[in-house]
This record gives structure tokens, sequence and C-alpha cells, in this order.
């Protein structure tokens, strides 16, 4: 790990700590630079705003989901699945400040990271992210992620939410010629 990266760590569980406490929109990078015992002048070199904190933090939960489903056997809806759920795993401890950020930000601002995320999951099952494919489980990843906000304990819901719409996603992929 570089030093970069462990600046970036350290800003980003800050982030996460500020933002179970309070408003996203009240905190500014010098709060999360405090917060982190880091320079803001190192941090802004690195991040120039809040937004490139929570891009290295999605960075880091997308790592969750490339280890397993590399780590995964078995059929692509497995692979697909297993690399989602660890994705989902990683957030988990972090669920309260996710969600206020999330709701802070506004769909869209959220929204954009979903591409990336879907295709981290596609390419960690070994599934590639071609237009439709990519699509597809942006759209899956979406409506997963709605329903783990309100699904707290074991994740029962989140789960069956996520083998439904990989089950539609592949159906509807292999309609228009995209299957796999």
């Amino acid at each position: 790990m570089t030093a970069a990266d462990d600046l970036l760590d350290r800003a980003a569980a800050a982030a996460l700590a500020l933002a179970a406490d309070r408003p996203w929109n009240e905190i500014a990078l010098r709060d999360i630079a405090l917060k982190a015992g880091v320079s803001f002048a190192e941090l802004y070199a690195l991040a120039a705003g809040k937004a490139a904190v929570l891009a290295h933090l999605a960075t880091r939960f997308d790592g969750a989901a490339l280890t397993a489903g590399a780590a995964a056997d078995g059929e692509v809806h497995d692979r697909l699945f297993d690399a989602a759920m660890a994705r989902i795993e990683a957030m988990e401890p972090h669920r309260a400040a996710l969600i206020a950020i999330a709701r802070s930000e506004g769909v869209l601002s959220a929204a954009a990271r979903f591409p990336r995320t879907a295709r981290a999951i596609l390419e960690a099952a070994g599934v590639d992210a071609g237009p439709a494919r990519l699509a597809a489980m942006t759209a899956v990843w979406a409506r997963v992620l709605q329903v783990w906000r309100d699904d707290e304990g074991a994740l029962n819901r989140t789960m069956a939410e996520l083998d439904n719409r990989l089950k539609q996603m592949r159906a509807q992929l292999k309609k228009v010629g995209a299957g796999f």
C-alpha cells in the first residue's frame, strides 16, 4: 500500500465517521482531513473534494467484489451473486453513514457511481461488461441497493432481490442476444 492509499483510506474512514454523526452537506473536505489526522494540503493534493474521497471509498468496496468474484466457482449467476454480496457485505458496517451520504447527495450523484460498481461485479464474475450487460447490471445494482437500505439484519431481502434480479437480467439479456 502506498502512502497516498493510506492517506485516502484514512480520509475515507474519517468521512464515514463524520457522515454517521452529521449531515453530509455540512461536512467539508477540511473536516475530513482534521478527523483523519492529515494535513488539508496533503488530502487536497490527492482528493480535491468530497467526491474524490467517495470515489476512493467506492474503489475499496469494489475491491471486495473483485476479490470474491475471482475466488468464486460455479455458474455465472453464482459468481455474480457472490461478487455483489461481497460488495454489500463490505458496505454493511458503514450502512448508516452510506445511507446518509446517498440521501444528502441525491439520487443522480449517487447513481453516477453505479456503472463502475456494475462493471466490477461483472468483470469479477468473468463476464464481459459490454454495453447491454453493463446497463442491465447497473439496473440490478440500483434496485438491490434500494432494498439493502431498508433490509437490516441478515440481509435476506437483499439476497432474495439480488437472486431474482440476476435471473431476470439473464433472461432479458438472452432475448437481445447479449446473454452469458
